[in-house]
Parts: C-alpha cells; structure tokens; sequence
C-alpha cells in the first residue's frame, strides 16, 4: 500500500469544485500507488487542527458533482512565510502529515489558495517524506494567469447570461422609462460582467451598458449614456460589475462600501448598483432600481454547466496523476486548443507564476462597440455554459446534496 492523499477545497465556493473533488477521488482511487483518501475539513486550517474525513469508501461520485458549494467546506487561511519555519501552523500541517502518512496533498482554490500551495511547496521542498503539493484551479472570477479559464467560470457565466436575458424580458414590458442596474462580482477583472453581455454579444441590443473594472468608469458618461438609451428605448438595463473604479483608481461609490478587508487583504466589495441608483434617481429622476445578484452568482447548480462540471471532474482526475508523477509546486492549467468544435488539452505550470497574480480581461475585448469584440468574446464563452447537468431530487422534489461536513 502506497502514500495517502489528502485533498482540500478553500476560497470562495461555486458550482464545479465539489466536481473536480470528485474527480480527485475516482483517480486517486485507480492508483495503485495511492493508500487512502483523506478529505481535510475546512481547508488548511481545519487540517492543522488534525479535522480529516476518509473518503476511501466513498461512493456517490455523480452526485457529488451536482452539489454546489464545497462539501469539504471552505477557509480564509493566509499561510505566514515560507521560510517562519517555527511558525505553529507549519508544524501542526507537518505532525498531521507525518500522523496520516500523506504523500499527495491537492489544494482546490483560486488566487490566494495557489498562494497557500505556493508557501507549503517552498516550506516543505527537501524535507525528506514531505507530501507532493499540487494546486487544482477553482474560481468563478476566471482570473488565474496561465490557464485558458477556471472551473467554476462557465456555470457562473450561463447563470449570468441566462438571469440577464429574463431581467431584460422582464424590463421590457413597460412603456415607463426606466433603468435596471445589476450589480455582478468581479473585484479586479471583468470576466463575470463579459458573460452577463452575452444576451447583447449574441444578436440582441441589452443590456445597454457593461461596465468593466478595468475600464475607468466615468459617473457624467454614465448618465449621458442613460439619457441617450432612454431617447429611442422606455428602459435601459446596465451590468456593472462590483469592481468599478474612476479614472484615479477609488471604487466608485466607496463611501458606501464597508471598508473591511479579508484575511488576504482584499476589500469586501458591493454597493456599487446601490450608489449609481441613487445617482440616475437624483440626477435623471426616472424610475430605477438596482438588483445586487450577489452569492446567486456562485452556486446556481440549477443553472450549471455540464462543459464545466465534466471539464472539472477531468482536473481533478489530472492533478491526480501529475502528483503520483511526482509534480509538486505546480498547478493544472487548461490550454485551448479550437473553439470550434471546442478542445483543450491540461498541462502544468509552475505554481509561482500563478499565486496572488491575476489575468485580467484582454485590452483588445474591452471596447464593447465592436461587433468583432462580440464574436470573439462568444467564441471563448459560449463553448463553456452548454449543457444541463442531472439533478438529483430528495422526496419533496428539492435537490439532495452532499456535504462532509456532519
């Protein structure tokens, strides 16, 4: 019986993650050279605190990888130096290695948890016995450098279309002028938002508007750009993403936002669809309301794709096999090889070149007057929202998830 393997979800949730887990546990269950399977609860930081769960005899796989969310829960752990090698968290990390004899430790996240297996890969590199570390990509924002997009991205960005495309049904009806701000996620880059064109990048003429974070957003534009849309439409429908900034760098609307920082030191950010409304209501005085998708964004299983969760399920099964390689410090990237008919193949990449950096919405896509743009942004879409995944129902017809949480 070989090494253990211990696998852990961290950062913010979404539909595809508990796939990809998934994944990791059906390829770590074919290798000969892999002992158990251990799932850490709550990431880095329920495992320093010796919370595993044995997820050797695991058997629901189908079902995992409908459920949204992480099953293994999540953390906002922010790991000290890789050279603080006193630092208490790194020898708890280390007698919970040595305790469970892991071999393989696979860490699912985003930015900030590629940090973390960044400063394990650094701490850990020639001692002798320490566990190979692999980062598995997850993140809605679709902003790690290195990989063509992330899990996670393509069920966030159908829910977005597709909520988008009915809020623009629904706005429709009235003769009333009126403005409809949706507010949707994205801190620094705009990829979220793109997806939320979809319904305008694919034929139609809504939403309106699309503000990007990496444009500098002008307030007077703004309103000039409403007053224009109302001239010739009763309604107008803008997706401004949460991030927005002014041409010097301030979020728009930060007097309205909390102020508070994670552990990462990101600003928690919303409010912006908020501000703009009381803006157009003070400055145009129609009628307006703003509408903050908020967590809906990130775990709409019912809304999810079945390119992404497959796509998922294959990552992890990919970083799997790159650690019984023996591949350590590095993260799973995809790289696309044809949008049509669509294929990728997955690859490696050093773990340095991802951690705390982030890829932002290509220059050339960011002038949204272009109908040349619109094609472009559609052939990298479009190939990640298709199909529908199978649900799994309980008795009273609501969907039956699984969680190791209990």
């Amino acid at each position: 019986m070989g090494k253990n393997l211990l696998v852990a979800q961290s950062g913010g949730p979404s539909a595809a993650i508990n796939a990809t887990l998934a994944g990791v546990i059906a390829a770590a269950r074919e290798e000969e050279g892999i002992g158990r399977i251990y799932g850490g609860i709550h990431g880095v930081e329920g495992i320093q605190a010796g919370r595993l769960a044995d997820l050797t005899d695991f058997q629901e796989l189908e079902k995992l990888k409908a459920t949204p969310a992480m099953a293994l829960g999540s953390c906002r752990c922010k790991l000290p130096p890789a050279d603080q090698r006193d630092a208490a968290i790194y020898q708890n990390l280390r007698r919970v290695f040595r305790e469970y004899d892991i071999g393989y430790f696979l860490y699912i996240g985003g930015n900030d948890s590629m940090d973390t297996v960044c400063k394990l890969a650094h701490h850990f590199a020639g001692e002798p016995n320490a566990p190979v570390f692999m980062g598995v990509p997850k993140t809605i924002d679709n902003d790690l450098p290195l990989t063509d997009h992330t899990p996670g991205y393509g069920s966030a960005a159908k829910y977005l279309a597709i909520t988008m495309n009915e809020i623009i049904q629904d706005t429709a009806i009235y003769a009333v002028p009126a403005v409809t701000i949706v507010e949707i996620m994205g801190r620094n880059a705009g990829w979220l938002t793109l997806a939320a064109g979809l319904p305008r990048f694919t034929g139609g003429t809504k939403p309106d508007i699309i503000a990007l974070p990496e444009v500098p957003f002008d307030e007077e534009d703004f309103l000039r750009q409403v007053r224009d849309t109302l001239r010739h439409s009763p309604n107008v429908v803008a997706a401004v993403s949460e991030g927005i900034r002014d041409r010097n760098g301030d979020y728009v609307g930060s007097s309205a936002k909390s102020g508070a920082v994670d552990t990462f030191g990101h600003a928690y950010l919303s409010g912006v669809g908020k501000y703009l409304e009381g803006l157009v209501k003070r400055e145009i005085g129609c009628k307006v309301r703003s509408i903050e998708l908020n967590l809906m964004q990130r775990c709409s299983a019912h809304l999810a794709s079945l390119a992404d969760i497959e796509e998922a399920f294959a990552i992890g099964r990919a970083g799997v096999a790159a650690a019984v390689r023996g591949e350590t410090g590095r993260m799973v990237a995809v790289e696309r090889l044809a949008d049509s008919p669509y294929a990728v193949r997955l690859r490696t990449v050093a773990i340095e070149e991802v951690a705390n950096l982030e890829q932002l919405v290509p220059e050339k896509w960011r002038n949204l007057e272009n109908h040349k743009v619109h094609r472009e942004i559609c052939d990298y879409i479009l190939p990640l929202i298709q199909g529908e995944v199978p649900q799994f129902r309980n008795e009273f017809g609501l969907n039956d998830y699984i969680s190791f949480l209990n």
